[in-house]
């Protein structure tokens, strides 16, 4: 093929190219307009003279200078083409339409062109063995770091890689269990950390360990052994379901914590998807949202759309999140509040943007699941219908765990109808060991996690939740009024439930984390945007904790408004070097890395027996 047949053979690849694409896209995106006699002008002779008459006189034009087009281009490709094989205009035909697609992808994708000429330079560049070599040098580095850093690795406790050859005495197995609950530098009874433990009282935590001790070897999987599990795990989940405004249709089932309840919600409307003959499922949900969802699109294969939210507020946007749903979409999803900055969506206009489009609406209550039912009768009542009242909810998850109070792990996933529930559960009906059926991923279960959470909300009572949560809010809304006046920082959100996230456009916030570590506070590090939060519980309402925290902020902050470009060291330099590299695939390998590390029984070393 000389060089003029080739041009002519590309060019028409191009044309073809562009013709499929602009087909598809109208397929998609233009609505069928009527044309004259069907349907616009049958409605009687004044219509076609009026607003009608203009649609059809529109629809006319429109029809005559597409045509128009399309014989335009039909007498160019001919006049391409002549002289060309068959297999050249079939075979270039296809590669012009694959190029052009790739160019429109790469144009109108969401993440911006320098971003990912970034991300694909730093790709390249992994693939030279001495740049390899290299970037794997710096993170065994930064892990080493990690190892040395951020685990204590217990070096006055002798260290087992193998079963002692006997058994310990057991006084000297409970002597080494109590050295080792009590290693650690941050005082978390003391409210030093943020979130972690909800509750932690001596007298709660008696209580606790007083029921968790009677159900030790209860498994509701044999719910004919142990019926009284059986009917705890039944109350709980009523109960909770009443906490909600649930329908009577409605049904829930305990997990074993906030990311198995979203597992499963995902598992159902997945499900229920291909039900319906979705065989590419989306989920779409905004870009605070907990990351258990992205969890559960890797395991269950589902496609996740991140929508980004709102700039200012941190909260979802609904106009965004409704242009990104389509045919593929199974169910939407929004925080009551979120984790990152403790933003209650809203959640009404979400349902209501479920509904329009017969999907499911998701509510992420695991965070602020006992807090946010009874904050009006706390005296500080939402904005929002945040639970099955508001319609078009579909699904909710609630963490009994967190200021429920409940012993780890223990969540109440929740469906407003028992149909819905259906699509969560396993079933396999031919094994050889019997029929067998589970509600959620686990076949065991510790029924100890479920006497425990029936025994914590029996204590308490809504009247008991009520108070908690007066006292758990008043607190929160003290420390972010505290933030908001620190000269340096700002809030991300308001602090209306229970976590205040706060940042800084002056210094770097890390330095910040870094700073209030050495003062034995725990904070939670988040990243995109750069923000820490504190994420207040029962331990943070003791009298002082709260005016401590904030007089250490303020000292800390002004200190780096003196000196905003101090060195990072520990995890905010590891936030830090995290957020600046294009490649999220090396933030990755880093991660793996810290987990390896924590199964590592001497941290200081690179041992990887674990």
């Amino acid at each position: 093929m000389d060089m003029a047949t080739a041009k002519q053979v590309a060019m028409v690849g191009a044309v073809v190219g562009c013709v499929c694409v602009a087909a598809a896209w109208a397929s998609e995106t233009v609505p069928v307009v009527p044309v004259a006699g069907e349907g616009i002008a049958s409605g009687g002779g004044s219509n076609a003279t009026g607003g009608d008459g203009l649609v059809v006189a529109a629809a006319d034009a429109a029809a005559a200078v597409v045509s128009g087009v399309g014989l335009w281009l039909e007498n160019m490709v001919e006049a391409q083409t002549a002289g060309l094989r068959a297999w050249q205009i079939g075979l270039v035909s296809i590669l012009g339409y694959v190029a052009v697609c790739w160019v429109v992808r790469v144009v109108s994708a969401p993440e911006p062109l320098l971003a990912r000429a970034k991300k694909e330079i730093f790709r390249l560049a992994k693939t030279v063995p001495a740049v390899r070599a290299y970037v794997d040098g710096q993170i065994e580095k930064q892990l080493e770091s990690m190892g040395a850093t951020l685990f204590d690795p217990l070096p006055e406790e002798p260290m087992y890689y193998a079963l002692p050859d006997a058994g310990l005495p057991v006084a000297d197995v409970l002597a080494a269990t109590d050295r080792m609950l009590v290693k650690g530098h941050v005082d978390w009874a003391g409210g030093k950390v943020s979130g972690t433990v909800y509750h932690g009282g001596k007298e709660w935590t008696e209580f606790m360990g007083a029921v968790v001790g009677k159900y030790i070897w209860t498994n509701p999987l044999h719910a004919d052994v142990f019926p009284g599990v059986r009917r705890m795990e039944a109350e709980v989940v009523a109960m909770t379901l009443s906490m909600y405004n649930a329908p009577r249709t409605a049904g829930g089932v305990m997990t074993t914590g906030g990311t198995e309840s979203i597992l499963m919600a995902c598992k159902a409307y997945r499900d229920r998807g291909y039900e319906r003959g979705i065989s590419a499922p989306e989920m779409v949900v905004p870009d605070t949202i907990h990351a258990a969802f992205d969890k559960a699109a890797g395991y269950f294969g589902i496609h996740m759309v991140h929508v980004p939210v709102d700039p200012v507020t941190r909260a979802a946007d609904v106009g965004a999140m409704a242009a990104a749903i389509n045919r593929n979409t199974i169910f939407i999803a929004g925080s009551a509040p979120s984790y990152p900055h403790g933003v209650v969506d809203p959640i009404q206009e979400l349902a209501a943007l479920a509904a329009s489009h017969d999907i499911g609406m998701h509510v992420d209550c695991c965070l602020g699941g006992f807090l946010v039912p009874f904050m009006a009768d706390a005296g500080y009542p939402l904005a929002e219908v945040f639970d099955f009242r508001a319609a078009g909810v579909t699904s909710i998850s609630a963490d009994t765990h967190k200021y429920g109070f409940a012993p780890k792990g223990a969540s109440v996933v929740m469906f407003s109808t028992q149909a819905l529930r259906h699509y969560m559960y396993f079933v396999a009906p031919d094994w050889p060991g019997g029929i067998y059926a589970s509600p959620s991923i686990c076949g065991s279960r510790a029924g100890s996690a479920i006497a425990g959470t029936w025994a914590a909300m029996m204590a308490h009572g809504r009247a008991g939740y009520v108070a908690s949560t007066k006292s758990i809010v008043e607190t929160t809304r003290k420390i972010a009024a505290g933030v908001a006046a620190i000269d340096g920082l700002f809030l991300y959100g308001s602090g209306e439930v229970c976590v205040v996230g706060f940042a800084s456009n002056i210094f770097d916030i890390y330095l910040l984390s870094s700073a209030m570590s050495k003062r034995g506070w725990n904070l939670s590090t988040c990243q995109q945007p750069s923000s820490l939060h504190l994420a207040v519980t029962v331990p943070h309402t003791q009298p002082g904790v709260a005016d401590e925290f904030l007089a250490d902020l303020a000292e800390c902050t002004a200190v780096l408004m003196k000196d905003p470009i101090a060195p990072r060291d520990g995890i905010g330099a590891i936030y830090g070097m995290a957020e600046s590299i294009p490649d999220r695939s090396l933030v990755s390998q880093m991660a793996h890395g810290f987990i390896d590390v924590m199964y590592r029984v001497d941290t200081t070393q690179g041992d990887h027996l674990g």
